[in-house]
């Protein structure tokens, strides 16, 4: 093994974890808000979460920078909160993975919720179960493959985040560099036997968690 072979991997891990769990809270906030809401705004927000699972990822990139640039509000608030700005931090590829992962973890939150029977938890609102008590006692035990298969595949799907963190964080070796990203590096320079390390290591990542994903959609049926 190389030197060097296990930053961009740990990087790229720690990505996924924390863009899995930022997407899974904007996700649940929002199935909770938007299932419980009758309003003409309701399918445009669920567009909104969506549309990144279709952008190019050149332009969610472009995006992300035009809202935390440092010409930007939300990037001058970071800056003078943390002493620098946002974009080329690893924290830029935490959020431009959390943003590209969202839509599967909130179809995965929504196809769970939709899966329980309305006789279920009208039932449990007659015993006095409401709002995120409702959540925590009969959606979430019902519904937990579905979140948990969610957490899975954005998991996997931020692992491998490319585009959108190359634009807003950039490539930089020991501080922004994630495994896909050392991937182009490599191929560019010529170290192709890296690059392949480095592929099959994401390789094998993801075939097990797919594998975990059909497994427990086994489950289910």
């Amino acid at each position: 093994m190389f030197a060097g072979f296990w930053e961009p991997l740990s990087l790229s891990i720690k990505i996924a974890i924390l863009a899995a769990m930022f997407a899974f809270v904007i996700s649940l906030g929002a199935a909770k808000v938007l299932s419980s809401t009758k309003s003409k705004w309701v399918l445009l927000i669920e567009l909104l979460l969506l549309v990144p699972l279709v952008l190019p990822p050149s332009v969610t990139g472009l995006l992300l920078i035009t809202v935390f640039g440092r010409n930007s509000i939300a990037g001058r608030a970071v800056e003078s909160l943390f002493g620098e700005g946002l974009i080329f931090t690893w924290w830029a590829g935490v959020i431009a993975a959390a943003v590209v992962v969202i839509p599967l973890m909130y179809q995965s939150l929504k196809l769970g919720f939709s899966s329980i029977e309305e006789d279920i938890k009208g039932a449990a609102k007659v015993d006095g179960a409401g709002g995120w008590a409702l959540f925590w006692k009969i959606e979430f035990p019902l519904s937990y493959k579905y979140i948990l298969t969610g957490f899975i595949l954005s998991f996997a799907r931020g692992l491998g985040e490319f585009g959108a963190t190359l634009m807003f964080a950039g490539n930089i070796p020991g501080k922004t560099q994630t495994a896909s990203t050392a991937i182009y590096t490599a191929i560019e320079t010529g170290r192709m036997q890296q690059a392949w390390t480095w592929a099959g290591a994401l390789i094998v990542i993801s075939f097990l968690l797919l594998f975990i994903v059909q497994w427990m959609s086994k489950g289910k049926e």
